[in-house]
């Protein structure tokens, strides 16, 4: 299509069709592992969906979510310029099997998503490289906005609706050709792109990653109450985590990835190609004792870059005084001691009952 002004791309069915093409081949070279195409609005049920999962409750403390439910549950909203929405899936399939790293109860165990460089900026920097390439070849007139996982987007659902995957009963996306190990970004763009086909859901009688889960959060298939997700209780859940499900924490200190990890799609898992999104030293399977004595300075030097470092010391210390009561390793109580006065209240129950715990085996 050389030669071509830029108003072909915007005028004709036959250059709209050659610029994705263009699209997806950029993509791919700047990293991405797969692009679909969708319309703003090609999720009609998802804001149905999004309001019975709101008044079940099961969005937990993550108030944020009742808020600009307009915008989540209708993507045209959100931006009614918008023509297109332009999905692409980041890569982040792990080298190891993260179950592993739950066989050693002295040690923490890291969602590996969260075991790199911070995500958000690694992924949101590679979709401003693509918008801009496509404002390029757009040319006058065209406009975009990128999101990563901060705005009131629903990305899971418009990756179905342009072809990348579908939502299985854990509820995150996976595809045939991807797995489940991925990371979505969204570009909004005034241009018209010919959309993509859904994808279809192809789960069939597979329940292994509702089976696995350790706190039973799963009601049904397809649907998660967070308030009994180990990711929610890790990383979004402030004050005391419920005493019936600390067990089920067992040394999980940041997220959870059970479901992901038994998915038997993950065969056919695209490898992760940005070696900033590998674990960082001291980022996977750090030692309970080393972490149990962090302060605030020392939690943001070891954490910093890390998506990690959102969450603050004292609910990373919090988790830590679970997983150490969980640990069965009757030494580490010396560990959790001090945290007993500890200035958070969270953190002196939570060592608390980890003395208790480790005192009864």
């Amino acid at each position: 299509m050389a030669g071509r002004p830029p108003e072909y791309f915007q005028t004709s069915d036959e250059g709209a069709a050659a610029l994705k093409a263009e699209l997806a081949a950029f993509a791919a070279e700047a990293g991405f592992v797969k692009m679909g195409v969708c319309r703003p609005d090609a999720i009609p049920e998802a804001a149905g969906r999004l309001r019975a999962f709101l008044d079940d409750g099961h969005h937990g403390q993550m108030g944020w979510m009742t808020e600009r439910t307009g915008w989540r549950g209708d993507p045209a909203a959100l931006w009614p310029a918008a023509r297109s929405v332009v999905m692409l899936a980041e890569s982040y399939t792990p080298g190891h099997d993260p179950l592993e790293d739950l066989e050693d109860g002295t040690r923490g165990a890291v969602s590996v998503y969260a075991q790199g460089r911070d995500y958000h900026d690694v992924v949101k920097k590679r979709l401003k490289r693509v918008g801009r390439w496509l404002l390029d070849r757009a040319g006058p007139g065209a406009e975009i906005k990128v999101f990563v996982d901060t705005a009131p987007v629903m990305e899971k659902p418009l990756a179905q609706a342009a072809g990348l995957g579908w939502q299985g009963k854990h509820t995150n996306l996976l595809g045939r050709d991807l797995g489940n190990w991925v990371f979505l970004g969204a570009i909004f763009t005034t241009v018209a792109l010919p959309p993509d086909p859904p994808e279809a859901e192809h789960c069939g009688s597979c329940t292994r990653c509702l089976d696995i889960c350790p706190t039973d959060a799963f009601p049904a298939p397809f649907r998660l109450d967070a308030r009994r997700c180990i990711s929610y209780l890790t990383i979004e859940h402030r004050g005391p985590v419920d005493e019936a499900l600390r067990p089920g924490l067992g040394n999980r200190i940041y997220g959870c990835d059970d479901c992901l990890a038994v998915c038997p799609w993950n065969k056919f898992a695209t490898a992760a190609r940005d070696m900033r999104l590998a674990p960082q030293p001291g980022r996977r399977a750090p030692e309970l004792a080393t972490l149990a004595r962090l302060d605030d300075a020392g939690f943001r030097a070891m954490f910093a870059g890390s998506p990690i470092k959102r969450i603050g010391r004292d609910r990373m210390v919090r988790n830590v005084c679970y997983a150490i009561g969980n640990s069965g390793a009757p030494h580490l109580s010396q560990s959790v001691a001090p945290l007993t006065q500890d200035p958070d209240p969270a953190v002196a129950d939570a060592a608390r009952w980890a003395r208790m715990r480790l005192a009864q085996n």
